[in-house]
């Protein structure tokens, strides 16, 4: 887990940058109701659990740099014995204090009280305006009741200023601990995706294969997933973002997976594609093997001073030629790709940053250029071919073949590490696996 002292550090080198005179305010994720009376699982905001660890809905935390009596100050609900008889329980302000390191843990009830005056006297306001809109609505209400008292000697903020941008620049960059942390996590779910491997034959459906990811997630640690997982059958694989999984499985077709388990907040982001039979066709394996070199060459594009877009642009280049060399695309490689000629077959990116978001955050362009890559950074690489029946005048032979190899990729000082290369993708690795099913 991450410890105390590297969220004291990231806290620290945030209020740096912010400098003094400044107060930053975070409000936590809310519950979620699912139905009537049920809600989902709480899931804890990523920005707000990158700076604190605390884990529970309804509170704010606030980062006062200078502040005589403590710069961490942390709003949350009170402890409750008989709302944690029913919901589970609650740290309040003294298990605020102790376990997650505040200054002051104050009752969120309370915050109308003492917000207001440790805003007072500061210049500017770190906060992201957007992401809650009733809170947004209580940020500019204490504002505008400072302002009126100004005559009377208030100082209200001046300017306010988008705490995400500089969090996210921070969040871009994993430390060590996340390094690690990442790792297992792609550890957990390469084991889960070996295993549906294993799992998958005829007959079953995607339901099934689906579960078995989650037991192998959980068996291993893991509680959660890391976004709804893509078990996609035939055709059902190019629709990119599907999720119904509840079609059976077809002999002769392939299955693609995009699954990743959530292991102490850090996402994992992997896709693997292979035949339901444990053999591939001519025309599956064709395909396949194009898929296979541009993921390949993509990740040899993915190093320290190349542009974010380096892998993607390769990506695009080998498969378009796989496409020209398949019979699908005729005419100059070169005019092909200006014109886009690959996007009914290829039509998403190559990656996107991972961390404590499946699609994490940080900017992808900087004064106009594309993001160069750094050491610590961590992105997918993820090319795909997919032939959709709706296609027109695609050759019936490609009909719902759908390829997508993804692989999670941390950028190192010399090059890079794929943290999921123990997950096969040769066609060789994967028909022995299924043949010892």
């Amino acid at each position: 887990m991450v410890s105390r002292a590297e969220f004291t550090r990231r806290r620290r080198a945030l209020m740096e940058i912010m400098g003094s005179n400044s107060i930053a305010i975070l409000p936590s994720a809310k519950e979620v109701v699912r139905s009537r009376d049920t809600n989902f699982p709480f899931r804890q905001d990523s920005d707000f659990h990158y700076l604190s660890g605390f884990p529970e809905p309804d509170a704010v935390l606030v980062l006062v740099p200078g502040r005589e009596h403590g710069e961490y100050v942390l709003f949350c609900r009170e402890k409750d014995p008989v709302r944690e008889t029913w919901d589970g329980r609650r740290e309040g302000q003294a298990g605020a204090k102790k376990n997650y390191g505040c200054n002051d843990a104050f009752p969120i009830d309370d915050i109308d009280d003492i917000l207001p005056g440790l805003m007072e006297g500061r210049d500017r306001i770190y906060y992201e305006f957007g992401n809650h809109p009733d809170f947004d609505n209580q940020i500019m209400g204490w504002i505008n009741s400072l302002r009126a008292q100004v005559k009377n000697g208030a100082h209200p903020p001046g300017e306010l200023i988008d705490l995400s941008h500089i969090l996210h620049d921070m969040r871009l960059i994993k430390s060590p601990k996340e390094i690690e942390i990442m790792s297992r996590s792609a550890e957990i779910s390469a084991f889960a995706h070996i295993e549906a491997m294993k799992a998958c034959k005829p007959g079953k459906s995607e339901m099934q294969i689906e579960a078995t990811l989650k037991y192998h997630f959980a068996d291993h640690g893991a509680q959660y997933e890391a976004y709804h997982s893509i078990v996609a059958g035939g055709e059902n694989a190019c629709i990119l973002h599907y999720v119904e999984n509840n079609m059976p499985l077809n002999d002769g077709e392939l299955l693609l997976i995009d699954a990743g388990c959530e292991f102490e907040g850090y996402a994992a982001d992997i896709s693997r594609t292979f035949p339901i039979n444990g053999k591939f066709s001519d025309e599956q394996k064709h395909a396949y093997e194009w898929v296979l070199k541009a993921n390949k060459e993509a990740i040899d594009q993915a190093v320290p001073g190349n542009p974010w877009t380096a892998p993607h642009d390769t990506a695009v280049r080998i498969l378009t030629q796989g496409l020209v060399d398949m019979g699908i695309l005729k005419g100059n490689l070169d005019q092909l790709i200006e014109e886009e000629a690959y996007k009914p077959y290829y039509m998403h990116k190559t990656g996107h940053w991972l961390g404590l978001d499946v699609h994490d955050v940080g900017d992808y362009i900087e004064d106009g250029e594309p993001r160069l890559l750094a050491e610590g950074m961590v992105l997918t690489v993820e090319p795909g071919l997919y032939f959709s029946p709706k296609t027109k005048g695609l050759d019936k032979k490609w009909w719902g073949i759908g390829i997508r190899i993804e692989d999670d990729v941390l950028i190192a000082k010399k090059g890079n590490q794929v943290l999921t290369s123990a997950v096969p993708k040769e066609i060789d690795q994967i028909e022995a696996i299924m043949a010892n099913r």
